[in-house]
């Protein structure tokens, strides 16, 4: 059977984003509208690893799914590439962008720690979760804006992408919580006199909100360390970052006297985001 063409692959992520990862979705109507397309494949293709895990029972199947992409990216499943409009999209961009595919791999090898509930143990370790997952996706980003050419920027990219995966772990907390995914790292949990299982099991305590704190306070810096960057981030590469306009309203809302970390999983009004995402970061 033939494989989608590349107009429907394309439309196929767009939908996929916007149902799936609308913050993303709404950003990127602020990038030109002849790269959009190749920033929803690059998007679409994040969900789609991203969400694995909820769609498999035991992790043996998820690491399957993961090893696909991982054939599909080093060309070694070419037919079934065609036959997927995500894998179908992601191919034509990274050809025609001439993206490293490395940095996809590498992507899909940090998300394997998404299939278990192993431990985080240090705040660095959670860093470079975050920049292998989000930060790599707003350099492959940058890149894409930039037609193919590196605009530098690493640095920034580095910073920005830890701030937004750590808002959005944060956001996530008690949902991750109830099926035993911890992100916080056991050094900060220790610090704050916190037990994952106590997490887990919905039991909580008094320092899991201090241990929150920490993590917003590195988020926060983050963000801090992008801005004096900025001036590295050529113009047409800005849009990439564009989603970092979010983090701060969501950090807000966990600081309202409503905000139970066990039960909370943070939104914020569509009306707030687009005129965040219009104000920029």
């Amino acid at each position: 059977m033939a494989g989608p063409d590349l107009a429907f692959a394309y439309s196929h992520c767009e939908t996929l984003v916007r149902e799936g990862d609308p913050d993303r979705f709404w950003a990127n109507l602020f990038a030109p509208a002849d790269k959009r397309p190749h920033l929803l494949a690059l998007y679409a293709f994040n969900f789609e690893i991203a969400r694995i895990r909820d769609s498999v029972r035991e992790p043996l199947i998820g690491e399957m799914r993961l090893q696909w992409w991982r054939d599909a990216l080093q060309g070694e499943v070419r037919g079934e590439v065609r036959g997927n409009p995500v894998a179908a999209a992601l191919d034509d961009t990274v050809v025609k962008f001439r993206l490293p595919r490395q940095a996809l791999v590498n992507l899909i090898d940090a998300r394997a720690f998404d299939l278990y509930e192993d431990a985080l143990p240090t705040l660095n370790d959670l860093e470079g979760y975050c920049g292998e997952t989000s930060s790599s996706l707003i350099r492959l980003g940058t890149m894409v804006l930039a037609d193919g050419n590196d605009p530098g920027a690493a640095d920034a990219a580095g910073h920005a992408g830890v701030a937004y995966a750590l808002t959005g772990l944060l956001r996530a907390f008690p949902w991750h919580a109830r099926r035993g995914q911890i992100y916080v790292p056991d050094e900060i949990l220790s610090r704050h006199g916190v037990v994952r299982e106590d997490i887990a099991s919905g039991r909580g305590g008094p320092g899991i909100g201090a241990a929150l704190a920490d993590l917003r306070a590195v988020a926060r810096r983050h963000v801090a360390q992008t801005r004096t960057l900025q001036g590295s981030i050529v113009s047409e590469a800005r849009p990439a970052f564009r989603p970092l306009a979010l983090v701060e309203p969501y950090l807000r809302r966990m600081e309202r006297r409503d905000y139970d970390p066990l039960q909370t999983v943070v939104d914020i009004p569509q009306w707030r985001k687009l005129i965040a995402l219009w104000r920029g970061w």
